[in-house]
C-alpha cells in the first residue's frame, strides 16, 4: 500500500502561494514516485467534459484508481492513479488540489483564491 508522502509532499507546495500549473504537477509527479505507483494523472473540466491535464510515469489502466475533484461541492476534475495506493490518499490529495483544477470553472466573474 501507498503511503501519505506524496500529500505531505504536496501540502508544502500548496502552502506556497504556488502557481496553480506547479502545484497539479507536483501533485501527479509525487503520486508517480510512490512505491508501487506506475502513472498519475489529472483530468480538468473543461466545458463539461474531462480533459487530461498533467501526468507522470506510465500508464497501467488496468490497476486505475479515480477520485473527483470537487471544488464547494461541485466537479472541477478527476485524480487518477495506477498502481497500489489507497483511495484516501487520492482523496486527501484531491482536496489539496481542488481549488488549483479550476481552468474550466466559471466564478461568476467573482474573484477567488486557492
Amino acid at each position: 500500500m501507498s503511503s501519505n508522502r506524496a500529500a505531505h509532499a504536496l501540502e508544502g507546495v500548496v502552502g506556497q502561494d504556488a502557481d496553480a500549473d506547479d502545484v497539479l504537477r507536483t501533485a501527479v509527479s509525487a503520486l508517480a514516485a510512490e512505491p508501487g505507483v506506475r502513472w498519475a494523472g489529472i483530468a480538468l473540466l473543461e466545458s463539461g467534459v474531462l480533459t487530461m491535464g498533467p501526468t507522470a510515469g506510465v500508464p497501467d489502466e488496468t490497476r486505475r484508481i479515480r477520485v473527483p475533484i470537487l471544488f464547494h461541492g461541485s466537479l472541477v476534475g478527476e485524480l487518477a492513479a495506477d498502481g497500489d495506493i489507497q483511495s484516501g490518499v487520492l482523496e486527501r490529495i484531491s482536496t489539496l488540489i481542488a481549488a488549483y483544477a479550476l481552468i474550466g470553472w466559471d466564478t461568476g466573474g467573482e474573484r477567488w483564491e486557492p
